[in-house]
């Protein structure tokens, strides 16, 4: 009894003893526990995530990737898995397991080494939410008091999600959403036991115990985890030997892109970091942009392959690098893919190296290991480019063009058989040295619905939609033409289309510009004159209007006016703008007279799906607002005013004007800032310059700058080609259905021209030669991709505006005509500006009978 009596009073003293010292322990860490309470409102880490407009992911940005997610979503296989290796006691634990600590303690006194951990879910989930991973027993202390209090504030539930959501599991995934699609590519309810078993046992070292560093350690793990699933009851024998006898196939899956948008991503990117801050990259918003996903495909390849048909007109600058001659030993193929490995890949561009050249083919490896055949019509235009305006000869055979050792690009491209059936095959190709823009946007609310900002946003990250100012060429005269119309000229006035030679005081020369081609017409009809894009005509128009009112004008369309030379030179386009600034002019006219300012964020939703920005776009007034709109009383004259001198920032191209954060918005109607009848007969000019006039029967038929655009079968399309002086940029911009799109090509060194391309004897009828300019250059872009955007969209009937009459006029004086022949024809004209005279019958009449002058204006 002495004994037992001893002993008890020992326990009390110990029990006390170690009861005062825990209580010590932790007045003494008290001061330095954080407040767990913020555990109920954690905001977990999550990248921004940005989409098209129809939900397509376009990129993702974030040092971490994390999918969160409610626990009920969370397979139950994969719970009982962390449960049966890291806590099998989580349910009835309150944050600390005296049996596992006591285990541990015990393993530690007959090994004298840590091989068995005692760190319960809530341990680690405090390590994790707040503590460092330092191996010291202060932290430790600190651990375990944390979890108390964690069990005192969370249902066990609780802890649980947001332990699987937190736990980093390797290669920059936490959470196990996140691993289940780095590792396996999969949505976490695809996954299989084995692999679910391997993504559990990740926590002991999730950065050597991971398949894709060494699938011998994953596999062991993932054993160990099946065994413990079984031990607890959690699996039977025959899922136990089914998912050990199952090979693991893994490897690192980025976040699964499925629009190739870069430079729409970046935009988004840039825009919301600046609005929101850092916090962006981590609060898992989810950007949704105005593109589309359909027309952004369609921009990309219609504007990247114009892009590489240019370049390769002009010929073959030969292999990037030699890695032997000829004459030399060739490298051993397994060192040709090593090489390869280091090489980047541009889009569909991809490295490759010559193995072998035998009269019209040539064997490559390709990046990636693969060997292919270049065939003969995958490399016969590759003569060897002298100039910017100079090719070497038409290459007869394969050795005229490659060698063995040379490292080059190649293209994959498809070909369909006559059964329908598709077949991949390579072509010879290089990194163009011009540029392509590419920007469609929609004229009733100014959506940027597709925009290519260079050839690859891996190889350039400037953005030459948005950034880069450049001379527009004649792509401005359709706004001095609408000068012209709202200063009374109208389709049929007669302008002089003869040379000018006038001289300048200041300069002490003569200022001669000269059309393109060279030849002159006389006294040419305003609809032909723009249709052909006459040079000396834009100048007579734009003197008849008065230089500093068609600057005035021009500011209607959000041109800045600081980028508008004072000079007649701009009839001509010596003002530059960005090919986003462009589209924007142009839907002024493909909407019946509206601005719309272009935007590219449509709505922003946080991490949990709220919305907390959404854009709020001036849209233009359908029929049914009309009433709306005249009863606040707003006009042309003054809703001009608005736009007067506007700037569009870098910056402001994501906001659509006032867009607000709310969800109760006004509706905002875009400001009218030309007629609907001023539109109207522009937008007739421009389907001309596609279409041509006359009748092609009788030989009064004639074309504009834009006829190839005929292929499109369509009349209620129309544009513009643009090119500078010394062909340093070449645009087409146009109009379709609801829809305007701008193309670009040019050098980003400025005073490069675009040259000229000879006839290639080894190519068909079909190739473009001759001058570059915007009709060859940047129109088959626009081309290619209206043939994809309108497929399915109905040719729309032409509405004529309330104040637009038809009547028959002469062709050649723009007379009222009482013929019924080859020689008159109808034009749409402003009530109350069509001619009254008409001609006579002997059409004998001089049209300089009143006025002997040599030129009209």
């Amino acid at each position: 009894m002495k004994f037992i009596k001893r002993l008890l009073i020992l326990a009390i003293i110990c029990i006390t003893l170690g009861v005062s010292t825990i209580f010590g322990f932790y007045l003494y860490v008290k001061p330095e526990l954080p407040d767990v309470t913020t555990l109920r409102n954690v905001e977990l880490q999550t990248p921004m995530q940005v989409f098209s407009a129809d939900g397509e992911l376009i990129s993702q940005f974030g040092e971490k990737r994390r999918i969160p997610l409610a626990l009920k979503d969370i397979p139950p296989q994969m719970i009982n898995a962390f449960i049966a290796t890291e806590d099998s006691r989580f349910y009835q634990h309150p944050g600390i397991d005296p049996i596992g600590i006591t285990r541990a303690a015990f393993v530690v006194l007959t090994s004298g080494s840590a091989k068995q951990g005692a760190s319960t879910i809530t341990q680690q989930l405090a390590r994790n939410f707040f503590l460092t991973n330092e191996k010291k027993i202060m932290r430790k202390v600190k651990e375990i008091f944390i979890a108390i209090h964690i069990e005192q504030l969370l249902t066990k539930d609780e802890i649980l999600e947001l332990y699987l959501n937190k736990i980093y599991l390797g290669y920059r995934s936490y959470g196990v959403g996140a691993a289940a699609q780095v590792y396996f590519g999969k949505d976490i309810s695809q996954l299989t036991l084995s692999e679910i078993a391997v993504i559990s046992g990740l926590p002991k070292a999730p950065s050597t115990m991971n398949p894709i560093y060494s699938l011998d350690r994953s596999t062991t793990r993932r054993n160990v985890v099946l065994g413990r699933m079984f031990a607890e009851g959690y699996i039977t024998q025959t899922e136990l030997n089914q998912a050990r006898s199952e090979p693991i196939i893994a490897r690192y899956h980025g976040a699964e892109i499925e629009l190739s948008a870069p430079y729409f991503a970046e935009r988004a990117r840039s825009w919301l970091v600046e609005r929101y801050g850092e916090n962006a990259y981590t609060s898992g918003m989810r950007v949704y942009t105005t593109v589309d996903s359909k027309l952004q495909k369609s921009a990309q390849h219609a504007a990247i392959s114009n892009l590489l048909n240019y370049d390769q007109r002009h010929g073959y600058r030969g292999a990037i690098t030699t890695l032997w001659q000829p004459d030399q030993t060739a490298m051993a193929e397994n060192d040709i893919v090593e090489h390869l490995k280091k090489q980047p890949s541009y889009g569909d561009l991809t490295p490759a190296v010559v193995t072998n050249v035998d009269k019209k083919i040539a064997n490559v490896v390709i990046k990636g290991g693969e060997n292919v055949t270049l065939e003969w019509d995958g490399m016969k235009w590759a003569r060897k480019f002298v100039t910017d305006t100079r090719q070497g000869a038409a290459p007869k055979k394969a050795s005229d063009i490659l060698a063995s050792g040379q490292q080059v690009w190649v293209q994959p491209k498809t070909k369909q058989a006559e059964d329908g059936t598709e077949s991949t095959y390579w072509v010879l190709s290089q990194v163009p040295d011009a540029n392509t823009a590419f920007v469609a946007a929609s004229p009733q609310n100014g959506a940027v619905l597709a925009m290519v900002g260079g050839f690859n946003f891996a190889h350039s990250k400037f953005n030459r939609a948005t950034q880069s100012v450049r001379q527009v060429g004649s792509s401005i005269k359709p706004f001095i033409y609408s000068a012209a119309i709202d200063n009374g000229m109208t389709l049929a006035t007669l302008v002089n289309d003869a040379p000018i030679n006038r001289w300048d005081q200041s300069q002490g020369t003569a200022w001669r510009p000269k059309n393109s081609p060279p030849t002159y017409n006389g006294p040419t009809r305003l609809r032909l004159g723009l249709a052909q894009s006459k040079n000396v005509m834009a100048v007579r128009v734009l003197r008849s209007v008065g230089l500093d009112q068609t600057i005035g004008f021009l500011t209607r369309f959000g041109f800045k006016r600081d980028e508008i030379p004072r000079a007649e030179a701009i009839a001509l386009g010596a003002g530059s703008l960005t090919p986003v600034e462009m589209a924007q002019g142009f839907s002024v006219f493909a909407n019946g007279g509206y601005f719309v300012k272009p935007y590219f964020i449509e709505r922003v939703e946080d991490a949990y799906g709220n919305l907390i920005y959404q854009a709020n776009p001036n849209i233009v007034c359908n029929d049914e607002c009309q009433d709306e709109k005249q009863s606040a009383g707003e006009s042309v004259a003054t809703n001009h005013a608005v736009i007067n001198d506007i700037a569009i920032s870098e910056q402001e191209l994501g906001t659509a004007g006032r867009a607000q954060e709310s969800d109760q918005q006004p509706v905002k109607y875009a400001p009218q800032v030309i007629s609907e009848s001023n539109a109207f007969l522009v937008r007739e000019m421009m389907a001309s310059n596609i279409w041509g006039g006359g009748n092609w029967r009788t030989g009064t038929g004639w074309n504009g700058t834009g006829w190839r655009a005929q292929v499109l079968k369509r009349r209620d399309i129309g544009g513009k080609t643009g090119t500078t002086n010394g062909s340093k940029d070449a645009w087409y911009s146009g109009f379709g259905p609801n829809i305007v799109a701008t193309a670009w090509v040019g050098f980003d060194k400025h005073s490069r021209e675009l040259g000229k391309a000879s006839w290639n004897n080894n190519l068909g009828k079909e190739q473009i030669s001759g001058g570059e300019a915007g009709a060859k250059t940047a129109q088959p872009a626009w081309i290619e991709f209206m043939k994809a955007a309108l497929q399915d969209v109905p040719v729309q009937t032409k509405q004529l505006p309330e104040d637009i009459v038809t009547v028959r006029i002469d062709s050649e004086s723009g007379k009222l005509s009482n013929r019924n022949d080859a020689s008159s024809m109808f034009e749409y004209f402003e009530k109350g500006t069509e001619p009254t005279e008409t001609v006579s019958e002997s059409g004998s009449e001089s049209i300089f009978e009143a006025d002997s002058s040599d030129e009209l204006f």
